[in-house]
């Protein structure tokens, strides 16, 4: 086994995000046994159902490579949407309901941050709790119903296409390839990828840790309120339960996309392609009749898989 994980041969896979690897293998199964689900139309419809996922991911990464987490997403997202989907705004505009749900967003991600960075409070507790101070505050507000119809012009924005391709799945594409440049071409950037390395030696020269991490979180709330947006116009009628398994497929996806936490390294297209691995691999389960159980269950095993892949690269 030593001789297996110091060899060249394994040094040159460990590079690669296990998304690629695992998306590959799915689109070989779906090509062999059901060639049809890879139609372009159908594909898109799969897709753009994990897009508020997608999203959430983009926070998700930025946090973990500071070495912290995300947890509230699933609160902020519902809260959102039932902001939305209530009525309680009559006649209000998009641009409102997009303002009202981005400074949800920041200022979820703020407290976060200066809870974690300011407060040292743990990342999982602090974010835990939120999530489900605003999922209890909902579902005080709503007494457990559905609040009602989202606005018409959510669904329509949300079932346009533009050269053949959904416009959420393009808002994700042009979300990501921006993240992509904030953390590479930016000082920012590179304070995450310092704190990420080494929060002493990243503090011993000269890097604003404490600010470094309360953007993180600030971003990942914005990144919870784009999603929010995303998720809300994907249904016809509102619900007090939606989004709340997001924040765990999140820190799932990107995991499988090469973030591990605790290192501070990872890029941001292998968590991009960690979320297509996920939609796909409910797409191939669903096609060959696998329950609810057995998709959790597959989940689980690749998580944990992708950990222990991670785990023989440390260690070699």
């Amino acid at each position: 086994m030593s001789a297996l994980v110091n060899s060249i041969g394994f040094r040159r896979i460990s590079k690669v995000p296990p998304s690629y690897y695992l998306l590959a293998m799915l689109l070989v199964i779906l090509f062999v046994a059901r060639p049809q689900m890879l139609n372009a139309n159908v594909l898109g419809v799969f897709v753009r159902q994990v897009v508020p996922l997608g999203i959430l991911v983009l926070g998700q990464l930025v946090v973990m490579r500071v070495k912290s987490i995300d947890l509230s997403g699933g609160g902020v997202i519902l809260l959102i949407n039932y902001c939305i989907s209530s009525g309680i705004f009559p006649g209000a505009s998009l641009g409102f309901y997009v303002a009202l749900a981005l400074t949800t967003g920041l200022v979820s991600g703020l407290f976060n941050g200066v809870m974690v960075a300011k407060r040292r409070v743990s990342a999982v507790i602090v974010t835990l709790a939120l999530s489900i101070v605003l999922v209890g505050f909902v579902q005080y507000l709503s007494s457990g119903k559905p609040p009602g119809d989202v606005p018409k012009l959510f669904a329509d924005l949300f079932n346009t296409r533009f050269a053949g391709l959904p416009s959420p799945v393009i808002l994700w594409i042009a979300v990501t390839a921006l993240m992509a440049l904030l953390l590479s071409q930016t000082v920012f950037g590179r304070f995450v990828a310092a704190v990420g390395e080494s929060m002493p030696a990243a503090h011993f020269s000269g890097v604003p840790v404490e600010r470094t991490v309360i953007l993180a979180h600030t971003l990942a709330g914005l990144m919870a309120a784009i999603a929010a947006l995303v998720q809300t116009a994907s249904i016809a009628v509102g619900s007090v339960r939606v989004g709340l398994d997001l924040p765990v497929l999140s820190v799932a996806a990107t995991i499988l996309g090469g973030v591990v936490f605790g290192r501070g390294e990872g890029g941001v297209w292998g968590p991009f392609f960690g979320v297509l691995c996920f939609a796909f691999l409910f797409v191939a389960m669903t096609t060959f009749g696998v329950g609810d159980a057995g998709k959790l269950v597959a989940q689980g095993m690749i998580i944990l898989l992708a950990a222990i892949f991670y785990g023989l690269r440390a260690g070699k």
